[in-house]
């Protein structure tokens, strides 16, 4: 097999025209140096350098190999001086899948502001498609809600949500502060999918106070939950951050549900060192989105 140190120390022997200046080149000893050459002469059989008093010149066979290595090591000096630009400026692709584009947006917004030769990609699921997304590295960072500790994973919380009665803009009740969640019964309920975060959360707490809500239409997304609101086809449940900036739909809070678990950031951890990674979770923070408080007790 190809030894390629014999073979760069041949090249800077052939490029300085001297032993001494390629061992100086290559920051390793004038011995070392001859010792390469010596090797790579010895086992592909052939001579590649002439050596006489003071100078070093190359066979007609070194002059051949020596325009190789000149293109070989050219490209990986290229390839060096590539690298370098990118660490001193931050270039790159990042993948986020998010379970919210809501929550989504201001980190993007805020990446592309201080970092614009950053290529972002967006991709949108539910929070459990989030989190395999990045477990199946098919994504650099997960924004979900239903990350939990495991060994390999890195996690960092943003805020705590909580779950909001959507309703049409002149519904009677988008005046009040809170809803209690006993008034939903005999209201069309538009709720999320089976497994979804919000709809596992609204059915914890109607458990939790001895309730029996149904949906009246399930639907497999936030943006279809809202249009169906407006559509006037019944009172929707979703999650806070989530809503977005819709004339047609107001929100209130549903009284005694406490705050769910935080949205969170979550990377593989091996890859949490890599600086387009470990830039984008800076750039969030703990907190760093306008969701609600963790500390803030149930309504």
């Amino acid at each position: 097999m190809l030894n390629l140190f014999q073979l760069r120390a041949f090249d800077a022997v052939a490029r300085e025209g001297s032993f001494t200046r390629a061992a100086e080149k290559l920051f390793i000893t004038q011995p070392a140096i001859t010792g390469h050459v010596k090797a790579l002469e010895s086992h592909y059989q052939v001579r590649l350098v002439r050596r006489g008093a003071g100078r070093v010149s190359l066979t007609e066979e070194g002059e051949h190999l020596a325009g190789i290595t000149r293109a070989l090591f050219g490209l990986a000096d290229e390839a060096e001086t590539w690298l370098q630009e990118r660490r001193q400026a931050l270039a790159g692709q990042l993948t986020l899948f998010a379970d919210s584009p809501q929550q989504a947006m201001p980190l993007l917004a805020r990446m592309r502001e201080r970092h614009p030769g950053v290529v972002l990609r967006l991709r949108l699921g539910n929070a459990r498609q989030a989190l395999d997304a990045v477990l199946r590295e098919q994504a650099d960072i997960a924004l979900t809600t239903a990350a939990t500790p495991r060994s390999g994973l890195y996690l960092q919380p943003l805020s705590c949500s909580a779950l909001l009665l959507q309703l049409p803009a002149g519904h009677p009740w988008a005046s009040l502060a809170s809803v209690e969640l006993a008034a939903l019964l005999g209201q069309p309920l538009l709720l999320r999918e089976v497994g979804s975060v919000t709809r596992q959360a609204f059915e914890e707490a109607c458990a939790d106070a001895g309730l029996a809500l149904p949906a009246g239409l399930e639907l497999g997304s936030r943006e279809a939950v809202a249009e169906a609101v407006a559509a006037g086809l019944g009172l929707g449940v979703v999650l806070s951050g989530e809503t977005g900036q819709d004339a047609r739909l107001s929100t209130v809070a549903l009284e005694g549900v406490p705050r769910l678990a935080p949205h969170m950031l979550a990377c593989l951890d091996r890859y949490r060192g890599l600086r387009l990674v470990r830039t984008f979770l800076e750039l969030a923070g703990p907190g760093a989105d306008d969701g609600v408080d963790c500390a803030a007790k149930a309504v």
